[in-house]
């Protein structure tokens, strides 16, 4: 076993605080990780604070993995030691299953196994990147490219993957108006990718303070939502939305902003059950869904794609011991747009 170090949270209602525990040796398919960077997910929060209610402690959060390869098992092909490599929201699934074999592991259909608070198929809880080092399988492995920032990275192995899936999947092209709903972490960086795949981009938020920094990440118009009218003046606008905001609001008013046939897809998890009327759906065949991260070979294609358009999020490096406080700053919306994790300070 492999004794490292991390932040954990002890139980649902504790801070986070220095963890030791044990990685699991190497396997013939596995390869270690010595981490640089993890990026801090608001998943995380909930996690710690069990607010989804499936957390196992003691837990290390952390899927927004980046680091150097340290060691790697005899049968690993794809990668050598000294090679970067990243680590996303999934470290193991069945393999077998529909899912798995199209490459679409998170819809796993025994379930994907997540980076931390999970149980893997030996039965050992996985644990997070906010730690020193990482032992995970080779087909789990990401590939990332020198041409950015590592720092940078990181927040893309869940936060880039998350919005480039849903503009992907649902076909959006250059000269589609795309509305992207909320300017947070998965926010902006849903405006940079589709402005950059060539969409006329409009940003909701309920802050008129965030029109400069929308339009500054590539938006090109900006709807204060706070103002009845908007919708109003916004209806049969738009050919996508993508809905990145995790607390509760109308869904019927951005249907209603949709053109016939248009699509809104639901990325971020409001805590509690959204009542949708069934006209704002009927009248104009229009489409509610929702999208999940994004499986392994797209989550490559994804870093590959913004290595070559030169994409990365916008961060704030804090040290590990300022996690604490950066959760709370994470609530209260206090960040521009992703806290990431300096791990040279554990």
């Amino acid at each position: 076993m492999l004794p490292t170090k991390g932040y954990a949270a002890k139980n649902a209602s504790s801070v986070l605080a220095p963890f030791q525990f044990e990685r699991r040796d190497l396997r013939d398919d596995d390869v270690l990780i010595e981490i640089d960077y993890c990026g801090v997910c608001h998943s995380d929060i909930h996690q710690a604070r069990n607010e989804w209610g499936f957390s196992i402690f003691p837990m290390v959060p952390g899927h927004e993995i980046v680091g150097r390869i340290t060691k790697v098992g005899k049968a690993v092909k794809d990668f050598k030691v000294g090679d970067l490599a990243g680590v996303g929201c999934i470290v193991n699934s069945c393999r077998e299953c529909a899912n798995c074999k199209s490459g679409e592991e998170q819809f796993c259909s025994v379930g994907m196994v997540g980076t931390y608070s999970a149980k893997d198929a030996d039965g050992s809880v996985t644990q997070g990147g906010y730690s020193s080092q990482i032992v995970v399988n080779q087909k789990y492995t990401l590939k990332i490219s020198p041409k950015l920032p590592l720092e940078k990275v990181a927040p893309l192995l869940c936060a880039g993957i998350t919005t480039y899936s849903p503009l992907r999947h649902w076909k959006v092209k250059r000269e589609d108006k795309v509305g992207v709903v909320g300017l947070g972490g998965l926010g902006h960086m849903a405006v940079k990718l589709a402005a950059s795949m060539g969409a006329e981009v409009t940003v909701f938020s309920t802050s008129k303070s965030k029109e400069k920094d929308a339009l500054k990440l590539g938006a090109h118009h900006f709807a204060v939502t706070s103002d009845p009218k908007t919708f109003e003046k916004l209806a049969g606008t738009f050919d996508f939305i993508l809905d990145a905001v995790s607390a509760s609001h109308d869904l019927n008013s951005y249907l209603s902003c949709l053109k016939t046939n248009g699509s809104m897809v639901l990325v971020g998890a409001p805590p509690e059950a959204t009542p949708v009327n069934a006209f704002s759906l009927i009248m104009n065949r229009r489409q509610l869904g929702g999208s999940l991260i994004g499986g392994i070979r797209e989550t490559q294609e994804m870093l590959d794609y913004c290595a070559e358009h030169n994409i990365t999020p916008e961060i704030e490096m804090i040290a590990i011991k300022d996690i604490n406080t950066a959760y709370e700053r994470m609530i209260k919306g206090d960040v521009r747009y992703r806290f990431v994790i300096d791990m040279k300070t554990l």
